[in-house]
């Protein structure tokens, strides 16, 4: 068996492009060539100025095969033969008349590893993408940095192709046995023969090869130096794999921070070193920033570091210094001071701007306020300061920090604690990892902020779509969902989702926009939906309110199958009814869990499932779904009769139970099925052939659909 070793070396490559860009090469690798790997593997690796393919147990030759192309039929035009014929380089006699078609069937010898790899590995480099590319010197080649060299060895021998296509020299690059390591501390070029002299010779030139080794000592490194002056490093493994990604070498060290910065607040100095210099931020023990901080350098300096370090500090000063103006500029004057600013601030075209986004979250953010028991008034006051920092010159710098920079804007000015803290909390959560606001206030914005979000791109019909979601409308839905669940929040969603929809100029006629909304709201009426009894909204802002409900409800289901939850079960309980209530809803699902996990809720579901499928075949036959109408005959099977009277009894019990949330009462009712549907299937034929018989038990399966529609659809939950 053999290995192959490629290397693309580049100047600078860009961090975040690196790996994804190693796993393209590796993936168009294997879906050429392997099928030539036999017990081996591929492995990428990259770095700031290379990426490599390493893949061994390669086999030294490609097996021979007979290869079949089928051309035009018999009767085509002489021109389409002639075609085909160009096509494959072929002459009239190699062609063989076949089922009224031309056949071309050429026995292929088999080739050279290398051969092949030769001849194919030119195209699969030249196709290699790049979120960015560049073009340099007189060559349309573009790559995203100037490429400079290709390695590319086999069995210890060079692979030789060039990079030229047509007119296109592409530099003059050509394939050969050579690299190079450290651009100070080892330049110049050297040859290797294969990947263990490849990675020993790469170290011995100050190169370490494998991101993850370079990842290693980055972290290591700058968290013994922390600790060795007793501080702890801020967590960052963002961080860190985007520094492996900038050094080839990682030398990591310490810097001060001047004193004279220390009283900015943390998070601006974190963004500032994090942002413009990638430098790591550390905290003393009881959590406040330290006055150092610290870096990984790309080259071990023969003075320990001390001149990168300062100049590092300088560096670091003169940012904090403009860190340090936008501060103090934007203090001088009240964080209400700069809402104005908004009015001239695009949201999205059809949704209005900031401004009017920031009146709709006051009005939002207080009825929120009055369902869940926070301050309505103070609600309203942080809603309406909440994106006021949008327009501070610290934000204008570091749009990391919205949110972050009201909350201490809003202290500065003396608003009250939990308006501040809601400010600060509004976008929360950020991603999974995040927690959610739990002070009530705090809760309120933040629920108006992202329902506000999500009515609107709604109804402009700016709607997820399965490439993408550029309004992070999945996020929100989520963060909406993860607040509710982890705050035990009782909230009528639909009737919320309405009241935001008015909120817009659009969905009221003030402006030319009568579309608004009515996409979202068609495609449910269409799929069935009506409007709740005693609703106070139109039909169709019913329907969008259950549109965007349905969405919620697909990404309660996603987040409960990563929690590994049975999904299903939260399926079949969203499908039973109109209940916008998700506590309520997941509740009503735990108890359809737990029943059945029990014996008489599995045996319920397997009879459920034969009624159903019963009901499914009939009604398909007669054409129409049978009502859950059915009467007890005085000559009926004793079976049926007590299937009758056992369905009376579950259908009041379970009515009762569910308004009253006693999900346990409810599959107890449920419970008592069990042993009449199990004798009313084995002593009775449900299409008896009396057509009023047959008709009744049918009405009488039906009624046991409606039973357990009341909890669950089951024909939804898997098992």
């Amino acid at each position: 068996m053999a290995e192959l070793l490629l290397e693309l070396f580049s100047e600078e490559i860009p961090a975040r492009m690196q790996a994804r860009a190693a796993e393209d090469l590796r993936t168009a690798f294997l879906e050429a060539f392997g099928t030539l790997i036999d017990g081996g593997q591929a492995r990428a690796y990259w770095g700031p100025r290379r990426i490599a393919l390493h893949a061994d147990g390669m086999i030294a030759e490609t097996p021979g095969a007979t290869v079949e192309e089928r051309g035009p039929r018999s009767a085509a035009p002489e021109a389409a033969l002639a075609g085909f014929l160009k096509k494959h380089g072929a002459a009239r006699e190699e062609l063989a008349e076949e089922s009224g078609y031309w056949v071309l069937r050429r026995t292929r010898p088999p080739l050279p590893t290398a051969e092949a790899l030769a001849a194919r590995l030119p195209a699969l480099i030249r196709k290699l993408a790049w979120p960015k590319s560049m073009r340099w010197g007189v060559s349309p080649f573009p790559w995203v940095r100037p490429l400079r060299r290709i390695l590319c060895v086999f069995d210890g021998a060079v692979v030789p192709f060039a990079l030229a296509e047509g007119a296109d020299d592409a530099h003059g690059l050509a394939s050969g046995d050579l690299t190079e390591g450290h651009r100070i501390q080892a330049p110049g070029a050297f040859a290797v023969r294969g990947f263990a002299d490849y990675a020993a010779k790469l170290h011995e030139r100050f190169v370490v090869l494998d991101d993850a080794e370079r990842e290693r000592l980055v972290e290591e490194g700058v968290t013994r130096l922390a600790a060795a002056e007793g501080f702890t490093v801020m967590p960052d493994r963002g961080l860190v794999s985007e520094v492996a990604g900038l050094v080839e070498w990682p030398v990591p060290l310490l810097a001060r921070i001047d004193d004279a910065f220390m009283d900015l607040p943390p998070e601006v100095m974190r963004t500032t070193m994090r942002v413009n210099q990638r430098y790591f931020t550390l905290v003393t023990t009881d959590g406040r920033a330290a006055p150092r901080f610290a870096l990984a350098a790309n080259i071990a300096a023969s003075d320990g570091g001390a001149a990168i370090a300062a100049g590092n500090e300088r560096v670091l000063r003169a940012r904090l210094s403009d860190a340090r103006f936008f501060w103090d500029q934007d203090r001088k004057q009240r964080l209400e001071d700069f809402l104005p600013k908004l009015d001239a601030v695009v949201f999205h075209a059809r949704l209005g701007t900031q401004g009017q986004r920031v009146a709709r979250l006051e009005k939002l953010a207080a009825l929120i306020a009055t369902r869940i028991g926070a301050d309505a008034a103070l609600s309203a006051r942080a809603a309406k300061l909440a994106k006021a920092d949008l327009a501070s010159g610290m934000v204008g710098e570091f749009p990391e920090l919205q949110g972050v920079m009201g909350r201490y804007y809003a202290q500065a000015a003396g608003e009250d604690a939990r308006v501040a803290e809601a400010i600060g909390a509004h976008y929360r959560p950020l991603g999974p990892g995040d927690a959610v606001p739990a002070e009530p206030i705090a809760i309120s914005v933040a629920l108006a902020d992202k329902i506000d979000q999500l009515v609107g791109f709604f109804a402009a019909d700016e709607r997820p779509t399965g490439s993408g979601d550029p309004f992070a409308l999945r996020r929100a839905a989520l963060g909406v969902i993860r607040i509710i669940r982890e705050n035990g929040l009782r909230l009528a969603l639909a009737d919320i989702f309405a009241e935001a929809f008015f909120l817009f100029p659009a969905a009221t006629g003030s402006t030319a926009v009568p579309e608004f909304g009515m996409t979202v709201a068609a495609e449910r009426m269409k799929a069935g939906f009506v409007p709740p009894a005693g609703s106070p909204h139109p039909p169709m802002v019913a329907a969008f309110a259950a549109g965007l409900l349905d969405f919620l409800a697909e990404r309660l289901r996603v987040q409960l199958r990563a929690e590994g939850a049975r999904h299903d079960i939260v399926a079949a309980v969203f499908s039973a009814g109109a209940d916008d209530d998700l506590n309520r809803l997941l509740a009503r699902a735990d108890a359809v869990r737990d029943f059945l996990d029990s014996d008489n809720g599995a045996n319920l579901l397997a009879a459920a499932k034969r009624a159903q499928n019963i009901l499914r075949i009939e009604e398909k036959k007669d054409g129409a779904a049978f009502e859950p109408e059915f009467q007890v005959h005085h000559n009926a099977p004793v079976q049926e009769t007590a299937l009758c009277a056992a369905l009376d009894s579950a259908r009041h019990s379970v009515a009762e139970c569910l308004p009253r949330e006693d999900f346990a009462g409810a599959m107890a009712a449920m419970a008592t099925l069990r042993t009449p549907l199990d004798a009313f299937f084995e002593g009775v034929i449900v299409n008896d052939p009396d057509s009023q018989l047959r008709r009744n038990r049918l009405r009488l399966l039906a009624g046991l659909r409606a039973v357990l529609d009341q909890v669950a659809d089951f024909s939804k939950i898997e098992g």
